[in-house]
Order: structure tokens, then C-alpha cells, then sequence
């Protein structure tokens, strides 16, 4: 069995220490660009993102960055065109990627929902309106206690935004949603 053997510097054989290494690799990055750590998870499994395929990147990343509001974080091209883009949401580290389809694959999403939450809900759904964007389901108090708009993303991928406050991680508050959906002269 090999014996782990102590470190006595952090020079390496190039001659520069690894925080001189560490000082010019941020130097080296654009303005503007946060580097990306891990999270400290304790060795537990975290998300990381969602992949979507689409049939367009370019039309996809358009949709998400200007008029959902995330921040294109990465893009690759092949050839000059657009096959992959990485975004993060505007209030958050959540990320998406945007993957190119082939020709003749189909970029159905059957039983998958993407949902994004926004505390003015009513007036986001307004601006994306005003921009010209056809929202399926405007925003409505839900059974389990969340307001909810729905709207599907250029290639049909279903997305829900909504609001549920102090209950996002609680979808079984049927109480509270009665009480919010009725009407409020009988709340008296």
C-alpha cells in the first residue's frame, strides 16, 4: 500500500505557488463572470439543472433570457450555430440548459412541468402580455394554496410560474386555499 506522503510547499515543479495560479486565473475572466463552485452538500446528491431540448437554441434562449429574465451563462456553438445554452434564473443559482434536438427528434415533455416562482406574479404575467406573450392560464389561486399562471415555451414545453410565499414547500395546505378562494364578503 503507497504511504501518503506530506506536502512541505504549495510550489509545484513550475515554480508558482497555487495562489499565484488562483490570483492570475481570476484576472484571467472576463468582467462580470462569477465563477462556479460546487455547493457544499455534505456528500449528499443536489440538483444541478434541468436539461431542455429544443428545436432552435438561438429562439429558445431568446424566450428564456428576454422575457422570462434569465442570464445566459454559457453558449456553445458548432459550426457557428447555437447547439447549447446554459441560464440562470434572475433570483437564484437554479440553471436550465437549452440542448439542440435532432431534425427528427421530437422535443415532447409529456409529464414534465417546469416552474418558476415570482412574488408579483400578476404584474410579470402583465409584462409578459404587454411584450406580446400568449399566456395559457392566467394567474388563479389553486386548490393546494399557490397562484398559478401557465404557458408553454416556444417548442411546447409546459411552464408554470407562480407564488406560493411561505408555503413552497408545502402543496397539501387545502384549508388556507378555501379560506384565500372565497369570495371575501363571506369571510366576515
Amino acid at each position: 500500500m503507497k504511504q501518503p506522503t506530506s506536502r512541505k510547499s504549495s510550489v509545484k515543479k513550475s515554480g508558482h505557488s497555487r495562489s499565484a495560479k488562483r490570483a492570475a486565473s481570476r484576472q484571467a475572466k472576463p468582467p462580470g463572470v462569477k465563477s462556479s463552485v460546487a455547493p457544499n452538500a455534505d456528500g449528499k446528491l443536489t440538483f444541478n439543472h434541468a436539461m431542455i431540448y429544443v428545436k432552435d437554441v438561438e429562439r429558445g434562449t431568446r424566450f428564456y433570457r428576454d422575457l422570462l429574465g434569465f442570464k445566459l451563462i454559457e453558449d456553445f456553438r458548432h459550426e457557428g450555430t447555437a447547439v447549447y445554452a446554459r441560464l440562470r434564473a434572475p433570483g437564484g443559482d437554479g440553471t436550465i440548459a437549452l440542448h439542440q434536438a435532432g431534425s427528427d427528434a421530437s422535443v415532447s415533455s409529456d409529464g414534465v412541468r417546469l416552474y418558476f416562482e415570482v412574488p408579483d406574479l400578476d404584474d410579470f404575467c402583465r409584462k409578459l402580455q404587454q411584450k406580446g406573450f400568449y399566456i395559457t392560464k392566467m394567474p388563479c389561486m389553486m386548490p393546494w394554496g399557490w397562484r398559478h399562471a401557465y404557458l408553454n415555451d416556444p417548442d411546447g414545453h409546459e411552464i408554470s410560474l407562480y407564488w406560493a410565499g411561505a408555503n413552497r414547500m408545502k402543496k397539501t395546505v387545502m384549508k388556507t386555499a378555501r379560506e384565500a378562494a372565497r369570495p371575501r364578503a363571506s369571510r366576515a
